[in-house]
């Protein structure tokens, strides 16, 4: 009798609810849990790599991009993340480690059990110019391949706002993109890096899809003006949707790319609050 009367339950229950209630509640437009950026805390990396991970692991992320090793062996590192059942699933590296110690890089992301390997910036003095443009290219391209080819990992090349400067009739990271090998080199979009400097995140998924592969999650403070430097202040990153980028629109480009990894990167003092704020409003986002 029971199982009856749930069952009318529903019934009446599915008949009455409107089809454009339905509609509003819709489908989540980020239903995963994000990573994050071991950058985000540095600070408490450096002083406890055991606690700190206990505190990224207590909100529920289990997938991290590490650009430092804090004082650990890779070896060290990677067993701490298992206790704790985290991946590393990208591993960041300085432009000079990329080029000069390629083999290196290669064991240690894979003792990590990283599948990317990431560079964030391009040596150069103000301002970016073609040459430094054609210089990574030639260097993204042979490193991209070692990395591809010898241990199966897939490079990409982290976006900082210089890049955007104005070149021909589009600009130096348009140079790059096109330049590189597809086989060998991708890239992680930084959207802050990429709105700072004028550009819009999404039509940049729209404009180079697959190419992208990684993607930092941050948001700009409201009233910051934008440049071609590559810096601001870290206390202008906030939690997402209280900035100046339309968030849901990324991330609906992001799908359509086919973004591999999203990861949370707040410099600012305030991440303690910010990422969880950040979390929560990832979940809220209706399709």
């Amino acid at each position: 009798m029971l199982k009856i009367y749930s069952f009318l339950i529903f019934i009446i229950t599915f008949i009455a609810v409107p089809d454009t209630v339905l509609a509003q509640a819709g489908k989540l437009l980020f239903p995963q849990t994000p990573g994050l950026v071991s950058y985000t805390h540095r600070k408490s990396f450096e002083k406890d790599v055991p606690a700190t991970l206990d505190t990224i692991k207590a909100l529920g992320i289990t997938d991290m991009e590490f650009s430092n090793l804090f004082g650990k062996t890779p070896e060290d590192l990677k067993k701490l993340l298992d206790e704790r059942n985290i991946k590393c699933s990208s591993f960041g590296v300085s432009y000079d480690e990329l080029v000069n110690k390629t083999e290196e890089v290669a064991r240690k992301a894979k003792v990590l059990g990283a599948s990317y390997v990431r560079v964030a910036w391009i040596p150069h003095k103000a301002p970016f110019e073609l040459e430094d443009a054609q210089k990574a290219v030639a260097d993204f391209n042979r490193a991209g391949k070692i990395l591809k080819e010898g241990h199966g990992l897939t490079f990409c090349y982290h976006n900082h706002g210089y890049e955007f400067q104005p070149y021909q009739k589009g600009t130096y990271f348009d140079y790059i993109v096109q330049n590189t090998n597809p086989q060998y080199v991708s890239f992680e979009l930084d959207i802050l890096w990429a709105f700072h400097p004028g550009q819009d995140p999404a039509q940049l998924l729209k404009k180079y899809g697959t190419r992208f592969k990684l993607m930092h999650l941050k948001d700009l403070r409201k009233g910051v003006k934008g440049d071609f430097t590559g810096s601001t202040s870290v206390e202008n990153d906030v939690a997402l949707g209280t900035g100046q980028i339309n968030i849901p629109a990324v991330l609906k480009a992001a799908k359509k790319a086919g973004i591999q990894h999203y990861y949370i990167e707040d410099e600012s003092s305030a991440k303690s609050v910010q990422v969880p704020q950040t979390m929560t409003y990832l979940k809220s986002l209706k399709e």
